[in-house]
């Protein structure tokens, strides 16, 4: 068994694979905690769910927080006993990536796409709809074309209650109409329904420029379920991507691997 991390800005998710089948996944808050507090956490987690902590044989971390990344390696190596794996440069991931500077591409971001074109094939556009939004743009072959970064849905609806002061947070449902009547309803319809209306136009516009009319649009992340309620432009959401891909991405550089 291998398990692998995706180190997000406000969450960490965790699965445990033996091969190819994930058997279990957990999530916990980023914060601000020590190696040996992670540690406590994932072992007792791991220990809930009933898997022997040695009988995982390797890891592989994905990370947007460079200073977590230091954390959670030295944490692996002292508590597990053997060095992760980490996404970046010198990693075979089977994708040509036609990035200006590779070494710029989220590790998170690379994790989706091998997955998608690993698991639903190419052309496509995959959606990675978390604290940010990440479009990503996968030609045939695996050629990874590039993409764009937006907003989060979260993210705008804080920003909105916070900048006004008279408006208050909300919880991120889908509202039964656009026209609504109370000031929260009319905030979830905006936010809601506005975020989802942007990932449309993306989707429609990166279509286009990569001359790509019948890519399928995979989406992940936190908040694609409720994206796929308001859009008819998503074909699969699939929550568990980034953590499939950096699988599918340990396993393709484990051969000879000490």
């Amino acid at each position: 068994m291998i398990i692998v991390f995706d180190i997000g800005n406000t969450n960490i998710k965790l699965g445990v694979f033996k091969g190819d089948e994930l058997i279990e996944t957990l999530r916990l808050a980023t914060g601000n905690k020590t190696g040996d507090e992670f540690w406590l956490l994932i072992r007792d987690m791991l220990s809930v769910k009933r898997i022997p902590i040695g009988d995982i044989e390797g890891a592989i971390i994905s990370s947007v927080n460079p200073d977590i990344m230091y954390t959670f390696v030295h944490m692996i190596e002292t508590y597990f006993g053997f060095k992760p794996m980490t996404v970046g440069s010198g990693l075979k991931t089977g994708l040509n990536i036609k990035y200006d500077n590779p070494k710029e591409l989220g590790a998170d971001r690379v994790a989706d796409c091998v997955a998608a074109y690993r698991l639903y094939g190419a052309p496509c556009i995959v959606i990675d709809c978390g604290t940010a939004t990440a479009f990503n743009v996968i030609a045939d072959g695996g050629e990874f074309l590039g993409g764009a970064i937006s907003f989060g849905l979260k993210s705008a609806a804080a920003s909105l209650s916070d900048a006004a002061a008279r408006l208050p947070k909300v919880e991120l449902t889908v509202p039964r109409h656009a026209i609504c009547k109370t000031t929260i309803t009319n905030m979830q319809s905006g936010v809601v329904y506005g975020y989802s209306g942007m990932i449309a136009a993306m989707v429609d516009r990166l279509k286009k420029e990569a001359n790509l009319p019948d890519a399928k649009v995979i989406a992940t992340g936190g908040i694609s379920e409720i994206v796929n309620r308001c859009t008819d432009v998503i074909d699969v959401v699939d929550r568990t991507l980034t953590l499939r891909g950096l699988n599918f991405i340990y396993r393709l550089n484990a051969s000879g691997r000490k």
